[in-house]
């Protein structure tokens, strides 16, 4: 599965080189440490002219110690800029020397079902996919996350968070974040990469770099778990700490409308909720508990009230 250089019309060993891998240590009491660790490991992409390094959210998220591997076996260490919520990009500053290329940034809205891509991770050839886009579609994470298109990839890379999506004019299309499964026509199913479009970057990323996150309303966040069950919405966990809790919404509890509306999926669920309003507003939730329908009212609050912020060193 490994891309092979003849196969590409750019230099795809000298795209390669701008693959970093990315460790990030995060403190124990973290809001975060529980669901995604306190030390995770991925890569990132070296983008712009001055070390700054893209990446998928979650790897940095309230890290407070970043290294970065580069290409040529050099480690220095990094500083966390900030990370998008609702894209799930995340970007890292290299405190020392890099003297790397970086990958350009292409047209993720050119790209079709078919093409041929390089899914790569830190390390080159060996540790990179050759790939095709099997899907561009919408995509809804339980973590009360939507993209209305995102990307997906097949073969499936193994170590997918924060992998390179490199199209056939040697640009960067997306960003690695997760792996899923389709079903295929005769009831197999197989491994394949959902890949955040670098299109959704472009609007944000000036504000990123300035502000360490878009200059937008915060949506509201309810702090719950959610996944379809028998063409149910299905509460399947509750945050720690968050409105989901404090208004006792309970796992098994299934979710029928948002403020009188029916909702009909996951996607269809956060959308409504997100289209009452920013954090804060109320949240009138229609629930099903054992047979029993009930109203409950939820105060929703800023996701990025519970998270330790970038520390610089």
């Amino acid at each position: 599965m490994q891309p092979r250089p003849e196969n590409y019309k750019f230099d795809l060993d000298e795209a390669l080189i701008s693959v970093v891998g990315l460790k990030t240590v995060i403190p124990s009491d973290a809001f975060t440490a529980d669901t995604l660790g306190t030390e995770r490991l991925g890569h990132g992409v070296l983008i712009g002219d001055h070390g700054i390094v893209l990446t998928i959210g979650y790897l940095v998220t309230e890290a407070e110690a970043v290294w970065i591997r580069l290409s040529n076996g050099r480690v220095v260490p990094g500083h966390v800029i900030g990370f998008d919520q609702e894209t799930g990009f995340g970007l890292v500053q290299a405190l020392g020397r890099v003297d790397l290329p970086s990958l350009p940034l292409g047209d993720s809205d050119l790209v079709a079902v078919g093409d041929e891509v390089v899914v790569a991770g830190t390390g080159g050839r060996q540790n990179s996919v050759a790939a095709a886009i099997v899907a561009r579609q919408e995509f809804a994470g339980y973590w009360e996350y939507v993209l209305d298109e995102a990307l997906f990839t097949a073969p499936s890379h193994p170590h997918w968070g924060g992998t390179a999506m490199i199209g056939q004019n040697g640009r960067l299309l997306g960003i690695g974040s997760l792996q899923v499964q389709q079903v295929l026509k005769d009831g197999r199913s197989e491994d394949i990469n959902m890949i955040v479009p670098i299109n959704l970057l472009k609007p944000i990323l000036d504000d990123m770099l300035m502000l360490g996150q878009p200059k937008r309303p915060p949506r509201p966040w309810l702090g719950l778990y959610a996944t379809e069950i028998d063409k149910q919405i299905t509460v399947a966990g509750i945050s720690a700490r968050g409105p989901a809790r404090r208004a006792d919404i309970r796992t098994g509890d299934v979710i029928l409308e948002v403020a009188g509306g029916v909702v009909y999926n996951l996607a269809d669920l956060f959308r409504s909720v997100w289209a009452l309003g920013e954090a804060g507003v109320n949240v009138p939730l229609t629930i099903l508990r054992k047979g029993r329908t009930m109203e409950v009212h939820l105060t929703s609050v800023d996701r990025r009230d519970f998270l330790k912020g970038p520390v610089l060193h």
